[in-house]
């Protein structure tokens, strides 16, 4: 029996991809982005997936500027609890993916702003063998940039090409 094979894509400038299942790590306040970065990867030929939290902010089940006050206020355990374990799924999801990809945007003034949860799923793509990709570079003077160096994910600095 032959392994299986990644599908070939053919991108707008004629440069071939390999079809890859990529996960996007990011904080859920990015959701546009999110969004619009999802887009141009399913465009390139990959199967993409997003946060939950994203897809609510997106589809208007939740308001981002209302999620973003009770956030400050009270936190997010509610939203946790109201979409069912998402460290659990999320973890899932990163197995069953080629790779991940680190959405790290600016984030209330924080540049390549990686937060708890996102380092949580680079640490679970590092252990699974994953491809992990960040968009932007590794951010300084955070607690875990020694972590994140080690781990050696491949910096694309917004070059989405650079994911294969």
């Amino acid at each position: 029996m032959f392994p299986a094979c990644r599908q070939v894509h053919v991108g707008t400038f004629g440069l071939l991809h390999l079809s890859m299942k990529i996960t996007i790590c990011s904080s859920v306040e990015f959701a546009h982005e999110i969004k619009e970065v999802a887009d141009k990867l399913t465009n390139f030929g990959h199967t993409v997936h997003i946060p939950t939290g994203a897809k609510m902010i997106l589809s208007r089940e939740l308001d981002l500027e209302k999620f973003k006050n009770d956030k400050e206020k009270y936190g997010d355990a509610s939203l946790r609890r109201a979409i069912g374990s998402p460290i659990k799924r999320y973890f899932n999801k990163i197995k069953e993916s080629d790779a991940i990809l680190v959405l790290n945007l600016e984030k209330k003034g924080i540049p390549n702003y990686i937060g708890p949860n996102v380092f949580l799923e680079i640490g679970f793509a590092h252990v699974l063998d994953k491809k992990i990709f960040l968009y932007n570079d590794i951010p300084k003077n955070v607690n875990f940039q020694d972590e994140i160096q080690e781990i050696n994910p491949s910096v694309i600095n917004g070059d989405l090409f650079l994911i294969r």
